[in-house]
């Protein structure tokens, strides 16, 4: 790796590299513990490689080599979280055909552990979603989307614990506003709830209550706008956020060159990152906690 930092709590850099750029040097002499999360977002049905003469992408992507990647990464640690922060339908005609079942069996098959919806995800409406769960065989998280008068009322949670070496981490999602993105006849009853007030009620119940040791928001707000539209982004829900540690966000499909470092209200460091779109780069963020669970934390965005 290029570069390397590593800042109490929260600090890290990041660079694209290739597949042989996966193995980390070692941090087992200086810490006890060591949670890898991979992310992905705005997949968008994107299946196959690109083809070798595309004038953007040529000759990247592809869910083989995404799981090629992931599974190098679970034999290195295999205390690996893989996450999606929405926008896994729509965009080729892999879903056109299928409807999303195919995307969410070949998910399923990578074990995939938590994903949360994007605006897309709602192409086919309420009820096409509702019926490709059952090839989902991984949680979905949304914290601001209540969906009780519709059929994916119960089929959703706020967030999700995953315990791993020891370590409770907790990962919950926020959505975008869907009215303005999506036909109101698609999303029916699906009501959005304050992404801000939502995310602060959430991130206190993982930290207080079920005392998570890491706190990572799945985001689908957008990485940033300007001022004068006055959207939900992430670096403002960063900046209003007490205890969560790491924000992966979608929706903007934006090519980070490193995950961006955001002051929270508590004036602590946390992190954002998004890897772009259709599965061309795979994020990686790498937590190592001491013995008396403080953390230091790396982050890399693979091209695959």
């Amino acid at each position: 790796m290029k570069r390397r930092s590593f800042i109490k709590k929260t600090a890290a850099t990041s660079s694209i590299i290739g597949l042989s750029g996966l193995p980390l040097s070692s941090c087992s002499s200086e810490t006890s513990k060591h949670i890898t999360i991979l992310h992905t977002n705005d997949v968008h049905s994107h299946i196959d490689s690109f083809p070798k003469d595309h004038s953007s992408f040529a000759n990247l992507g592809g869910l083989a080599r995404r799981a090629s990647l992931v599974e190098a990464v679970r034999k290195e640690n295999v205390n690996t979280l893989l996450l999606d922060a929405g926008d896994i339908f729509q965009g080729t005609p892999y879903f056109n055909f299928y409807g999303g079942e195919l995307e969410f069996k070949l998910m399923s098959m990578l074990k995939y552990d938590a994903a949360t919806l994007g605006n897309h995800d709602f192409d086919n409406g309420v009820d096409g979603l509702f019926a490709q769960l059952p090839h989902a065989k991984f949680d979905l998280v949304t914290a601001n989307y209540d969906f009780t008068n519709t059929v994916l009322d119960g089929h959703t949670s706020p967030y999700k614990l995953y315990n791993l070496d020891g370590l409770k981490v907790g990962v919950y999602g926020i959505g975008i506003e869907l009215e303005g993105l999506v036909t109101k006849a698609l999303y029916k009853e699906t009501v959005f709830l304050d992404p801000y007030e939502m995310m602060l009620e959430t991130e206190r119940t993982l930290k207080q209550v079920e005392k998570c040791d890491l706190i990572i928001c799945l985001s689908h707000l957008g990485y940033s706008y300007k001022l004068q539209d006055k959207k939900p982004d992430d670096l403002t829900l960063a900046s209003k956020s007490e205890f969560t540690d790491l924000i992966i966000g979608g929706h903007t499909h934006t090519f980070l060159e490193k995950p961006t470092i955001v002051k929270n209200k508590k004036e602590r460091n946390i992190l954002v990152n998004q890897v772009g779109c259709f599965g061309i780069n795979v994020g990686r963020v790498d937590f190592y906690f001491d013995k008396d669970r403080n953390s230091t934390v790396d982050g890399i965005s693979i091209t695959v």
